[in-house]
């Protein structure tokens, strides 16, 4: 049986039927068409999929879009729009090769961002790695993405 659900995502009002067992990785990347959310494991191991939940990092395959009724939802897509500089984390994966094939990268910026949150603006590397457990990426060796995310978290303090 089809429910409603309501909730903000990227600062837009949206809502829709669903049916019960929509995960909200499912919700945003076939019915908001916001394919930047990506499913890479199906056990949320991975952290492809991670997005901000009322501001809190989240692994959107682990949730039902039922149950965020309400919520507000940031993706990928919200950190900066069309014709729009990039986000400050989003420039240092970019300045500092963060990433290589990209599929992993909307996951591991929504989880930076989550990280500088809880744990501030210096970060060693230490920190970043022990914080993106959680985050696999298969084509690195993360040395790229940690110095990016503790360059990413300097900028954001400016």
């Amino acid at each position: 049986m089809a429910s409603t659900v309501s909730m903000t995502v990227n600062g837009k009002p949206v809502s829709g039927k669903i049916e019960p067992r929509t995960l909200l990785v499912q919700y945003l990347r076939e019915t908001l068409r916001l394919t930047g959310t990506h499913v890479g494991c199906d056990t949320s191991q991975c952290g492809a999929c991670v997005v901000h939940v009322n501001g809190v990092a989240m692994k959107s395959c682990t949730i039902f879009a039922w149950q965020l009724d309400g919520a507000e939802v940031k993706t990928i897509e919200g950190l900066s729009a069309a014709g729009e500089p990039l986000h400050p984390m989003q420039e240092a994966f970019r300045e500092h090769h963060g990433l290589q094939c990209g599929y992993c990268t909307p996951g591991m910026i929504m989880s930076a961002l989550d990280i500088v949150r809880r744990k501030g603006h210096e970060l060693d590397d230490h920190t970043i790695r022990e914080e993106l457990d959680g985050n696999l990426c298969r084509c690195t060796g993360y040395h790229n993405i940690v110095k990016a995310i503790a360059a990413g978290a300097k900028a954001m303090a400016k």
